[in-house]
């Protein structure tokens, strides 16, 4: 006993990083869309929530209404989160959450 186990348990433990990274590499380049107001806003951002664009119909840019467009972007980046969410737990199942526990 001893010798031949640690070694066995230091493998899993450096193949289960090297899969760790790849999800974490996975996450950050799967592409999540969120959408409001029958996608009039579009906001484009990663699994791991970071914003990487948004569009916006000209007919939801109404200098009169600024609250409407805030509460539709704000409407379409919940909804990516919420995708954003659903990856990561998938993506992260494996590892028993991974890093789950730090704000995802």
């Amino acid at each position: 006993m001893g010798g031949g186990n640690m070694q066995n348990l230091m493998k899993q433990a450096q193949k289960m990083q090297e899969q760790l990274q790849e999800t974490e590499k996975l996450l950050e380049d799967w592409e999540i869309v969120g959408t409001s107001g029958g996608e009039a806003v579009v906001v484009y951002m990663n699994a791991k929530k970071i914003i990487d664009g948004i569009e916006l119909d000209a007919k939801v840019v109404d200098p009169e209404d600024v609250e409407m467009l805030e509460d539709l972007i704000m409407a379409a980046i919940n909804d990516g989160y919420k995708k954003a969410d659903e990856v990561y737990k998938e993506k992260m199942g494996p590892f028993g959450g991974g890093l789950g526990n730090m704000g995802f």
